[in-house]
């Protein structure tokens, strides 16, 4: 009897602790470094005054402090450092390209929700930029002294360096325009505007200036009033970054193609979890312009199963294609597929063809030995490659390795430095380019043969599939896994990975330890998921 007091005392203390850790852990969720994991997707009001048919405009819903804090947060112990030492190099390189220090002018003021939009303007317009680009920068203050006093300080900064300021009214907006720059860098045409004291906009010259503040005041011409641009961005759910973009006016190296078809807007959204960056996008466009691959139905999703099941040890790259030859035909899916099925130089003409002509599921593995597809018996037929391998070179020839039967494929060529015989004669080889072989119900392909003996442990597969299921999307025609070294060569070949670097100053793929991604239709356009995962270990 004497305990129960005892045991009501613990049982309040432990009830009171869990009670303030829940207070605690909720608080660092929701105010911390951590809260930017959950930031709802929605426009700022900095999209007011961006035109809706910009060619790109970007959105962080973050001050230049939070995602320096995020990367110090969820980094290893041994790494934070330099984690938050990259973003730092990022952040400020980007602000240094529009001729801004970030440390100096900006980080005593600037609060979440910073906007990048590029413009069009007409030829010829006496506002534009020349060489640099048509830009608009939009900056929050914390204050109504914040944004102020860096106007103020920056152009007399700017001015006493010798440059000639105009100062004029438009709209009934005060706007300062000249030419300005860091030490040491070329000096840029820059245009500044104060709205409702809280609100800088900086833009490359008068022209952007005075187009931003135009359109602001038609709701029928900005994107903030856009009511269907609102909605799409909700469904798009939680996101630290938006992007909003016209796919024509976006450059190939972004992999919209030059002429994307129906395609008409381009919405992202990025958003942190963790040590991974997880995108969000939506390619808009009408129903007439529908991948014809389509989702996939649960007998195909067990097909599919049954083939990554065949995929080599050690798999580093692994891509599920549902009926890639429609894949193909899509102008904005095309640069894709490619790249899914663009194994290392010297994988012969085997699996370009296989892409092209099959019309069921496809897996497509790659692996330090060598690359292995994998396909229903049926699909497709050796008779439909016939007539293309003959005409790339290639002699089929039956084989029988270990009681089972395999097509072998070879091409004829000259010895290289083998010597004549008696007669003169050159010898001739018959090196192989790839053979095709039955297993469980499978049609497996592949170049070298001991990857036809190792076929079917799926033990290298199985990382690469849990990146594909941490994704949700199992039913997406088009599916993509890439171990740390394909993330980092990618990512290396990608346009805004190499501006990234560019405004770095250095290399960022270091931490990089895979991507995913998923892409499927959807009601209004093509649906993509992708995880990015960084860490310290291999």
């Amino acid at each position: 009897m004497k305990a129960r007091p005892f045991l009501a005392v613990l049982l309040a203390l432990g009830l009171l602790a869990l009670a303030l850790g829940g207070a605690g852990w909720w608080l660092v969720g929701q105010r911390g470094p951590l809260a930017l994991q959950h930031r709802a997707a929605s426009l700022p009001r900095a999209a007011r005054f961006v035109p809706r048919q910009a060619p790109l405009s970007l959105y962080l819903l973050s001050d230049g402090e939070e995602p320096v804090a995020y990367a110090r947060a969820v980094a290893p112990a041994r790494n934070r450092r330099q984690a938050a030492a990259a973003i730092e190099r990022l952040r400020d390189g980007a602000f240094a390209a529009a001729g801004l220090d970030y440390p100096t002018e900006l980080a005593a003021w600037l609060a979440p929700e910073i906007g990048l939009a590029l413009f069009d303007l007409p030829d010829g317009d006496a506002g534009a930029a020349s060489g640099s680009g048509n830009w608009l920068l939009a900056l929050r203050s914390r204050d109504a002294d914040g944004a102020r006093q860096f106007v103020q300080r920056f152009w007399q900064t700017r001015s006493l360096a010798g440059t000639d300021l105009q100062v004029s009214r438009y709209r009934g907006m005060g706007l300062i325009s000249g030419r300005g720059a860091l030490l040491g860098r070329q000096p840029l045409p820059l245009a500044t505007a104060l709205v409702d004291d809280d609100l800088l906009l900086i833009a490359s010259g008068r022209g952007v200036l005075e187009q931003a503040l135009d359109v602001s005041q038609i709701d029928e011409l900005n994107q903030g009033a856009d009511p269907a641009l609102r909605r799409r961005i909700a469904d798009l759910g939680e996101g630290a970054a938006l992007l909003v973009a016209r796919a024509a006016g976006l450059p190939e190296g972004l992999g919209i193609p030059a002429d994307p078809g129906p395609a008409t807007q381009v919405l992202a959204s990025l958003r942190p979890d963790g040590a991974s960056l997880w995108l969000e996008a939506l390619v808009e466009r009408p129903a007439a312009g529908s991948v014809a691959a389509g989702a996939l139905d649960a007998t195909s999703l067990a097909v599919r199963r049954a083939l990554v099941a065949a995929a080599p040890a050690a798999t580093e790259r692994l891509g599920l294609l549902q009926n890639p030859a429609a894949l193909l035909s899509d102008p904005l899916l095309r640069p894709l597929v490619e790249r899914v099925a663009a194994l290392a130089p010297g994988a012969g003409p085997l699996p370009p063809l296989l892409v092209a002509v099959a019309d069921g599921p496809l897996v497509v593995a790659e692996a330090p030995a060598g690359w292995l597809m994998a396909s229903p018996p049926d699909q497709p037929a050796t008779a439909v490659l016939e007539a293309p391998l003959a005409a790339a070179g290639l002699i089929p020839a039956p084989l029988e390795l270990e009681g089972r039967p395999v097509t072998v494929w070879t091409r004829l060529v000259a010895g290289r430095g083998a010597r004549p015989d008696r007669e003169g004669v050159d010898r001739l080889q018959a090196p192989l380019e790839g053979w095709r072989g039955d297993q469980d119900g499978q049609a497996l392909w592949g170049r070298s043969l001991a990857l036809l003996e190792a076929a079917g442990d799926g033990r290298g597969a199985q990382r690469r599939e849990r990146q594909l299921e941490v994704l949700d999307r199992p039913a997406a025609p088009l599916q993509w896994a890439l171990a740390t070294e394909p993330a980092r060569s990618l990512l290396r070949d990608w346009l805004p990975w190499r501006r990234l670097v560019s405004l770095a100053g250095g290399p960022l793929d270091a931490p990089v330890r895979g991507l995913a991604l998923a892409v499927e239709p959807g009601a209004e356009g093509l649906r993509l998921r992708a995880r990015l995962e960084f860490g310290s270990g291999r």
